[in-house]
């Protein structure tokens, strides 16, 4: 079957290069009239610390520990 297939193409190279440029002409026209909706993000990086400083407050952890490792990771 293979065999079949390349060898009509072999005797008919002109009509399968003529197929060939027809379906890249029919992608690049297709790549160009479809429409582009990109919208880039432009918010802030989130970076979600958890840090663990036992038998501390909640606001010297995040004063001594998360707010320097968020201030380093920006």
């Amino acid at each position: 079957m293979i065999t079949k297939i390349i060898t009509w193409s072999i005797d008919r190279k002109y009509w399968v290069l003529g197929l060939a440029l027809a379906i890249i002409g029919w992608g690049a026209v297709s790549l160009y009239q479809s429409p582009l909706d990109a919208i880039p993000d432009l918010s802030d990086t989130q970076v979600i610390v958890k840090a663990s400083f036992a038998g501390q407050p909640p606001s010297v952890v995040e004063n001594q520990v998360t707010y320097p490792l968020t201030t380093a990771f920006l």
